[in-house]
């Protein structure tokens, strides 16, 4: 006996491919264990950090971008892909080196505390 893929055991893709926007709002509204945010709670939703954006709009590969940033690749790999997301702390972070990626880089380089 053949196990079914785990695609085939999700969603039948060609189905969902052919629905139309308002067929899939219809049905998100008629899921009672996972409705959809309405537009006040995504407002008030806490933003994360996109690391992955972050990193290719500098152009860096992980291993660039873990070892500018003294942050562990295997962290890194695990933000991007979303094994594990980055705490209060590293959100800050993660603020500051997209706001000031050089100046950030260059304190890090230079020691500073």
């Amino acid at each position: 006996m053949t196990m079914p893929t785990r695609k085939s055991q999700i969603s039948d893709w060609a189905r969902v491919d052919a629905m139309t926007d308002e067929e899939a709002e219809a049905n998100a509204l008629a899921d009672p264990d996972n409705p959809p945010m309405t537009q006040e709670q995504l407002r008030a939703a806490p933003r994360m950090p996109q690391v992955k954006v972050i990193r290719r709009a500098f152009g860096l590969t992980q291993e660039e971008f873990s070892a500018r940033y003294q942050i562990p690749l295997g962290t890194l790999r695990d933000w991007e892909q979303g094994r594990s997301v980055p705490d209060q702390t590293a959100r800050a972070y993660l603020k500051v080196i997209a706001r000031h990626p050089e100046s950030t880089a260059q304190a890090l380089a230079k020691g500073v505390a």
